[in-house]
This record gives C-alpha cells, structure tokens and sequence, in this order.
C-alpha cells in the first residue's frame, strides 16, 4: 500500500497534464519568438495558457509573468519592488514565517542596507495586525505576506492585511506568495489590493520547473534577468511552451465546473470534511497536538487550509516517525522540503512559540483529492501502532 501524504512538497501531475505537454513537444516545438508558422503555433499554446490562467485569477493577461518557479516569482517581486522604491524609502515588511524565498530574500536585502521588520504570529501562526500597523511609516516601500503558510497550513485574513497597507499608503507595493493558496482557497486580488503574486504548477498536478507571478498594471519592477526580451522584457529567455501549457491545463482542471464569482477550487470541500476526520484521528492518540488549530469549524474553514495537517508528535523527533511511517508505504515531510538543505529546527514551529523540547518533533501530512477516508483510516492505525512503541525509545 502506498499512501502520498507529501501534496504541499509537491504532486503528482494529472494525466491530461502530460498528455498536453507531449502533445505541445510534439506539435507546437518551434521557438514563440519565431516568425515562421512552427513559431505562431507555439505562442499560440501561451496565449490560450494565459487566458486561462488571467480568466480564473480574474486579471489582464498582461499581468502574468512565467517564471521557472516560484522561488524565482517570489525573487523578482521583494527585489524589484524593493529596489524600484529605494528612493522612497528603505523600509519594507514581512511575516517570521515566510518561505525562504521570501524570508532569503529580504535577510540579503537587509545586508545591503536596508531596513527590515519582521512581523510576529500568535501560537496560531496568524499575523499580528496591531504589529502591522505600528510597523508601517513614511519609510515602507514593500510589504511581502504568504496568504497561507506552507508548514502549518495557517491562512492569513489577507483581505484585511491588504487594506491596512493601502490604507496607510496606496503607494505601498503589497506582495503575496499565494504558492499554497492557489487552487486550495479563493483568491480575490481585488478585494485584497495586491499588487504581485506568486504561484508555482507543481503545487497542483502541474510540472516542475513552471510558475507564474502576477504583476498588477502600473507596478513597475526591474527583471531579475535579461537578453532577449521576452514577455514585455520581464523575463528574457525563450518560454519552454510544453511546461507553460502543461501549467494552465493543471490550473483549468484544478477550477473545473467551478460557478462562483471568485473561482473555488472543485474538491476543496471533500478535503475539509477529509480534514476533519484526519483530525479527529489525530486527536484521539495520546499526547499529539494540531500546531495552528483553530478551535471551531467556522474559522478553521476560514484560517486553515483544507489539506494541510501539522502535528506534534510529543517525545518523538519527527526524522524517526518519518522513516516509520515510510516502512508502512506512508510518505510525509517534517517541514518544508525547500528548508531541507538547512539542516536546524523550524523557524515557523519556533515563531508559534512551540517548547524548545517539542520543536523537532513535528509531521506535517499535506492531502490532495485522491486521498480517501480509508487512507486516512490506515495511516491513524499504523500511527496507534509506531507512536507508542518509537515513545520507549525516548532519550531522556
């Protein structure tokens, strides 16, 4: 039996996805900058991509920016916008429980001079907007919030975050890395005034090697990178069209059938009433906590992704569990998979105030619409089974 529990570090793609790239390999390999027919076919392919994915994220197809992934969408938005601004001010603003690739970015930033704050969470992981507040002066430029976090699966009220910002200042670039978010709750860039936003493909049945950041009309950043010129001298390179295509497909059928103003992803609620059920198997083994659990159903619809679960597992480090579980055909992460070459403890499971004994202890199990209930019902049994026995070996 073998049972992926791995979905936030990435997923499997759909077989409508590979069988789009191969058609794109096949039929639409010529250069998209190529004026010959083999090139206006390719960026034929990018062009339908793009208006599928602007049609569902309810924005102008020139807003969209393909990027290898989106370490390098969240790159180019923190440099660019703090870059591009620097003479308006050198302060910019994130959260304690960014991905690296925010968090890196403005660590490096910092070094170069300029100033940055670091906003607290509570023991839920949700930003403190008090903190947020009395953060932003004359000087912010930039502020960079994930609307949900990729360890503990916390969900920022993000609309109230975004207004806050341009409350203060319209002029103030708000950025969001939506790698999590994106195809697991709504997003209305809209209502929640953001300027960039990051996505990745192979967070939702896409491939590897493929995303995208949104950039709202009249924000102007500089490229990471340049040459050629393509996409409006944004991002130079020659477009791989097959990852491109392969990309909108997983996104397409990630909001297929959808009805709704703002797009819902189509199974989302088969996860929630899923992650209600993992949960309360969770909960029924001795002395395992939910890091980030709200405690009624209202608001862990509202501040809690459907298909990420983040555990404790008290007495056990995670490494141990981890391997246990694969022996049984389970695979899970003790983290984020990104943080992986970074050997130390969670900087997330930190800023949540977890105990310093408790902090290399944590399994996150991160669900997709192939999970079952009976799924879930083998991995609580073999839980009962590992925790108990791995517990005797507990140093003490």
């Amino acid at each position: 039996m073998e049972i992926y529990l791995d979905n936030a570090a990435t997923t499997k793609t759909l077989p409508e996805v590979n069988d789009a790239m191969r058609e794109v390999l096949e039929k639409g390999f010529g250069n998209p900058s190529s004026k010959h027919i083999l090139g206006v076919n390719a960026e034929k392919y990018i062009k339908d991509a793009t208006k599928t994915i602007s049609k569902i994220l309810k924005c102008n197809p020139n807003e969209i920016i393909y990027t290898s992934c989106a370490t390098e969408s969240n790159n180019m938005a923190v440099f660019g916008a703090a870059l591009k601004r620097e003479r308006f001010g050198k302060h910019i603003i994130t959260t304690q429980i960014e991905h690296p690739s925010v968090k890196e970015a403005f660590i490096e930033l910092e070094k170069r001079g300029f100033k940055v704050t670091f906003l607290p969470v509570d023991s839920k992981g949700r930003v403190d907007i008090d903190a947020l507040k009395d953060a932003l002066d004359d000087e912010t430029t930039l502020v960079s919030v994930m609307i949900a976090n990729n360890e503990i699966g916390t969900v920022q009220d993000i609309e109230t975050i975004g207004n806050i910002i341009k409350d203060f200042n319209k002029d103030i670039i708000f950025h969001t890395d939506a790698v999590q978010a994106f195809g697991k709750i709504p997003i209305d860039i809209k209502a929640a005034n953001i300027d960039l936003l990051s996505v990745s493909a192979h967070k939702l049945h896409g491939p590897k090697g493929i995303g995208f950041l949104y950039k709202k009309n009249g924000i102007n950043i500089p490229p990471l990178l340049y040459g050629g010129g393509q996409q409006s001298g944004m991002r130079s390179g020659t477009e791989p069209v097959f990852l491109i295509y392969g990309m909108s497909v997983a996104i397409e059928n990630t909001f297929k059938d959808n009805t709704s103003v703002i797009p819902v992803p189509k199974h989302m609620n088969d996860i929630y009433e899923l992650r209600e059920y993992f949960i309360k198997g969770l909960k029924s083994i001795e002395n395992v906590s939910i890091n980030g659990y709200e405690d009624t159903e209202q608001d862990r619809e509202k501040y809690f992704l459907p298909n990420i679960i983040s555990a404790t597992f008290d007495g056990i480090r995670a490494e141990v569990l981890l391997h246990a579980l694969e022996e049984k055909g389970i695979y899970v992460s003790s983290g984020s998979a990104c943080s992986s070459n970074k050997p130390g403890l969670s900087s997330v499971i930190q800023a949540i105030g977890t105990e310093k004994e408790r902090q290399d202890s944590n399994i996150r199990f991160s669900m997709d619409e192939f999970i079952t209930k009976e799924d879930i019902d083998y991995v609580i049994k073999t839980l009962n089974e590992a925790v108990p026995f791995l517990r005797q070996f507990t140093r003490r």
